[in-house]
């Protein structure tokens, strides 16, 4: 079974350091890139990038840009929001990595509900039983 497209798809923002036009040079640079769609803010230092999961990360695509020469945003708070991005992410793209569940047809648990013992199987005498 495939997993819905638009589960796969993610949208992230991207905020840089405050240098002049930064933001939009690396937007032209990760526009070269198959599978990244960019859009540039202009009235901040930011661009948001989409992208399909099982291409690209967003730890790829800021190390690609790191590689290139832009300076990220190193606020803690942005290094936090990194983080858990980073995590999410990796545990998805894992997760793509599973196989589907083999699911079992109702016959399968017939068979075995016919084959299992049925019956009372307790030694304890029957007036014992209903004196406890």
């Amino acid at each position: 079974m495939m997993k819905p497209a638009d589960s796969l798809s993610r949208q992230r923002d991207i905020q840089f350091y405050p240098l002049p036009a930064q933001a939009h040079l690396a937007a032209q640079f990760l526009a070269t890139i198959p599978g990244i769609t960019v859009q540039i803010f202009s009235s901040k230092h930011c661009i948001s990038v989409q992208y399909l999961i099982q291409e690209h990360s967003l730890q790829i695509i800021e190390n690609q840009l790191k590689v290139a020469g832009f300076h990220l945003d190193e606020s803690i708070l942005s290094k936090i929001k990194r983080a858990l991005v980073y995590y999410c992410e990796d545990i998805a793209r894992s997760n793509l990595e599973i196989p589907e569940h083999n699911i079992k047809s109702r016959d399968v648990y017939v068979k075995v509900w016919e084959n299992h013992p049925h019956g009372d199987h307790d030694e304890t005498p029957e007036e014992l039983r209903r004196y406890l």
